[in-house]
């Protein structure tokens, strides 16, 4: 069986509870230290007082000049011992005879202690082991009217009285350390217990593996990862987070609000919104992103709220050139049911008779298809390029749409890679049949691409309803499209091979009341 860890709230409670237990312990012992040394103290200056006054009187002056001096001192000695409390008062002489001594028996015998610096003449107070065991005594000399020393005074009290009295003040003190223990041990539990929620009861080792597992995964993961608090300021964004959204890698954005840091518009917009996002493209540089936002809870509480961000640029541009493809093989395949018409047409022709009639109409047909071809084959000597715009007329046509290649457009070899080539041309064009799609006719697209020895001109134009001024700003910026969801990425894909080659790009109305655009691109770019 594993063994169970401590949580961090648990060892805390431990720790705090044992220094706590231990100050605690460690001030009522210096307050009992303290308390025994100032009851020494006190102790010293009462039996000092005592005999001096003992030694002041002139009733035991008088005596100690007498033959018996016990008989009068051994009675006035113990009477002042019970008046004043003290556990003995000898009366004796410079060589150490008593004469007064609460044990009768011990009257005569020496006294047992120091007396030295009392027979020099001064009084003093000691601790030592007498016949009544360790004693706090003072030893004061007495002198007779001529100032000679005639005897000395010792009043003590044992050490196991002081002790004894200290001992009746511990309830007092008891009763301050057991509130204080309980108040330290109520605030200790209380501490642990916020700690334990707020780690939910988590050891250390578990929180450290946590910490490094998390780490390693949030850095290591493909998706980008943004976290936001409840005020919109950045907890977390990871290095993905930053590569796709152009942040620099020692940018200082953690704890910052969403609105302090350089983020592109999109992006920005989102995290600003709170709103729940699922795979939402937005445009970032000359990324195409799917975003994923939504609100993050923990036992009905809000936390924040986390964005995942995946780079799906070259997959937009495969879409789109799949797009264009499957665009291309559906207009063949009109094609082909129509050819099939038509052919089917002249052969009912010749079989009635009427043979010259099929001429005409066979003749007819392939000379207006010859005729597209020849166009856009001497125009555009790029394969690829010529492909696409016979698949967009076929296309248009399919549509009711009349798309024009201007007849100045010449292209003998793109300055640009294909992909580029086709992704700025198939978007354009696409984005302008969709703004004549439900026009009244003539429907018309107008398109030309050629190239100088400085750039690379592709213009496109349609006779839609044309573009509103306060909306051209957006056109490239945030994959602004002509449908209806607002969505589309076709223009920002054109915006991203622009903003790659250093290019521009202008939205003006054309002659045919629609939009215009017109994209230039250098023609000095590394081929691919």
């Amino acid at each position: 069986m594993a063994r169970r860890q401590w949580s961090i709230a648990g060892q805390l409670f431990a720790l705090q509870a044992m220094v706590v237990t231990l100050l605690v312990l460690a001030g009522a012992a210096g307050a009992v230290w303290l308390a025994r040394s100032d009851s020494r103290q006190a102790a010293q200056e009462e039996v000092l007082a005592v005999a001096q006054t003992v030694a002041g009187s002139p009733d035991v002056r008088a005596a100690l000049t007498t033959a018996d001096p016990a008989r009068v001192l051994q009675p006035y000695a113990e009477s002042t011992r019970k008046a004043t409390g003290t556990d003995f008062v000898v009366v004796m002489a410079p060589d150490r005879t008593r004469f007064s001594h609460p044990t009768q028996d011990r009257i005569g015998e020496p006294f047992v202690g120091e007396i030295g610096p009392a027979l020099a003449g001064r009084a003093f107070t000691t601790t030592n082991v007498g016949t009544l065991g360790e004693s706090v005594r003072a030893v004061v000399p007495v002198y007779d009217e001529q100032r000679r020393l005639v005897g000395l005074v010792s009043v003590g009290i044992t050490t196991r009285e002081i002790d004894k009295k200290l001992l009746g003040q511990l309830p007092v003190l008891f009763g301050v350390v057991a509130p204080a223990l309980a108040l330290a041990a109520t605030g200790s539990w209380l501490l642990s217990r916020r700690l334990r929620r707020q780690t939910h009861g988590l050891g250390p080792a578990q929180m450290t593996r946590m910490y490094e597992y998390y780490d390693a995964v949030l850095h290591s993961v493909r998706e980008g990862l943004i976290v936001l608090t409840t005020d919109r300021r950045v907890a977390l964004v990871n290095d993905e987070g930053r590569r796709l959204l152009g942040l620099d890698a020692d940018a200082p954005v953690i704890d910052q609000p969403v609105a302090g840091i350089d983020l592109p518009p999109a992006a920005a917009e989102l995290l600003d919104s709170g709103r729940d996002a699922r795979d939402e493209p937005i445009v970032a540089g000359d990324r195409v992103l799917v975003a994923n936002q939504r609100t993050t809870r923990f036992e009905g509480a809000v936390l924040g709220t986390v964005l995942t961000l995946r780079d799906q640029t070259e997959l937009r541009t495969l879409a789109s050139e799949l797009d264009s493809v499957r665009a291309l093989t559906e207009a063949l395949q009109a094609q082909t049911h129509e050819s099939a018409n038509r052919l089917h047409t002249v052969l009912t022709l010749v079989e009635l008779g009427r043979a010259d009639e099929a001429v005409r109409l066979g003749t007819r047909d392939l000379a207006l298809a010859q005729q597209l071809t020849d166009r856009v084959v001497g125009a555009v000597t790029e394969p690829a390029l010529a492909a696409l715009l016979l698949g967009k007329s076929a296309q248009a046509g399919e549509r009711g749409v009349d798309l024009v290649i201007e007849p100045d457009c010449r292209l003998d070899d793109s300055p640009l890679p294909t992909g580029d080539l086709l992704t700025v041309v198939g978007n354009l064009v696409d984005n302008a049949l969709e703004a004549v799609a439900g026009t009244p006719a003539p429907r018309r697209v107008r398109v030309f691409v050629g190239a100088t020895d400085d750039e690379l001109v592709v213009r496109v134009a349609d006779s839609g309803p044309g573009l509103a001024p306060e909306r051209v700003a957006d056109a490239f910026r945030r994959g602004w499209s002509t449908k209806s969801t607002g969505r589309g990425l076709g223009l920002a894909l054109v915006g991203q091979v622009v903003r790659r080659h250093g290019g521009s790009a202008e939205v003006c109305r054309s002659d045919d009341g629609g939009s215009l655009f017109t994209v230039r691109l250098p023609s000095r770019v590394e081929r691919s």
